[in-house]
């Protein structure tokens, strides 16, 4: 777990990648928030667990942590993957909550809308997906893609694959249940999104009663990466108006 500034409490939980760096975006955060960015059982340097079968195991891991760490009136983030635990989570008990914020979450099932299989691509394909800026998605690629992240990318996959194999990164009975969640709701997107298109924040937005969306323009899958300005904007702007 990476912890760093003051102020409100604001949790990330990140995406199929991992979550082994403290990135630029959070640093920013940092400067107006209590950022607290814990690695998912399973990823990077924390151990896999018996009893991480499926996302919604980790909904209650991450309810026992918010107990543990005692953190209340949280803003809770998450991205991709970590969007989809966040609505799980959020669906069980918002009682720790005082916002929730999903940024191309996984999780959600649109028939028709663009979708790429992460699972039946290689890896610069996977980057070109994610990244609207093509030249950015190979730099990242370089960057992350080194022998001495190897061992860490294999299992992170094998983690991402035992959670959203079948069906592909959404669950089926979770979207009856989005409009439990009566809490403050951003659904922040990229609006070139290949992973998970737009569509799928329309969805989110339909679905979780009261939901606000920012669509980010010339951005892929990742836009607290890509777009790191405008994405701390919205943030920003969006738990400015719901804080109390």
């Amino acid at each position: 777990m990476r912890r760093k500034g003051a102020g409100k409490t604001l949790v990330f939980l990140h995406g199929a990648g991992g979550g082994s760096s403290w990135l630029p975006f959070m640093e920013t955060l940092s400067h107006s928030y209590d950022v607290i960015v814990p690695e998912h059982p399973g990823y990077g340097a924390s151990s896999d667990p018996d009893w991480l079968e499926r996302v919604e195991d980790l909904a209650y891991f991450y309810l026992d942590f918010l107990k543990a760490f005692d953190l209340t009136d949280v803003h809770l983030m998450g991205l991709s993957l970590g969007g989809w635990i966040a609505a799980e989570l959020a669906i069980r008990d918002t009682s720790c909550l005082a916002s929730l914020i999903l940024v191309d979450a996984a999780g959600n099932f649109v028939e028709g809308a663009e979708s790429v299989d992460i699972f039946l691509i290689t890896p610069e394909e996977r980057f070109r997906a994610i990244y609207y800026d093509q030249g950015l998605a190979l730099s990242e690629m370089k960057r992350l893609m080194t022998p001495e992240n190897a061992d860490t990318a294999v299992k992170n996959n094998f983690t991402t694959a035992k959670l959203a194999w079948q069906p592909r990164a959404y669950n089926p009975s979770m979207l009856k249940w989005l409009k439990r969640i009566e809490l403050p709701t951003l659904v922040i997107w990229g609006a070139n999104d290949r992973a998970f298109g737009p569509e799928y924040a329309d969805s989110y937005q339909a679905l979780i009663p009261g939901a606000e969306k920012v669509i980010i323009p010339e951005c892929g899958h990742v836009p607290n990466v890509e777009k790191p300005e405008e994405f701390i904007a919205a943030v920003n702007d969006f738990i400015g108006r719901v804080a109390t």
